[in-house]
């Protein structure tokens, strides 16, 4: 079954690939590698999920925001594959960064979300290395930020 297919089958609306809003590019290929720069939280209305994980929000916020990260990267991707997601080989990578308190000790479950995104969309291929980590702060106040590495055909 194709990414496209599955996309479908899911039931996944994908959100609009948003341009950057600084100096630098969403996607970057570098051989047979394309780089995703990080996706932060937006809900489906397009509004940023904010705030601290463990204070404001609960770990499964975190782990929806961090979804709806990981449908930003998808869109990304799409954007830069000229909407043929068949040139996707496979996922390598996504880091993950969690806005939260200090005590928070629960990232990779909020991480989850985006991992289990690109898992449920691109099957074996999805499957990826990872790092959640913690911060104290993220662009805008948002909750989540995860940014990826995919491997080309």
């Amino acid at each position: 079954m194709s990414f496209d297919n599955k996309i479908k089958e899911l039931n996944i609306k994908l959100p609009e690939a948003k341009p950057p809003v600084g100096s630098y590019v969403a996607t970057k290929v570098v051989g047979n590698l394309l780089y995703v720069s990080g996706q932060i939280s937006i809900n489906n209305n397009g509004q940023l999920i904010i705030g601290k994980v463990g204070k404001d929000l609960s770990t499964e916020d975190g782990y929806e925001a961090a979804k709806r990260c990981g449908l930003s990267i998808v869109s990304q991707v799409k954007e830069a594959c000229k909407g043929d997601l068949s040139k996707i080989k496979s996922c390598i990578k996504l880091t993950g960064y969690v806005n939260s308190t200090d005590d928070f000790t629960e990232q990779p479950k909020v991480i989850n979300g985006a991992s289990d995104l690109i898992a449920s969309i691109f099957g074996d291929a999805g499957m990826h290395t990872r790092a959640a980590v913690s911060t104290n702060s993220l662009p805008l106040g948002v909750s989540v930020e995860v940014d990826a590495i995919f491997e080309l055909n």
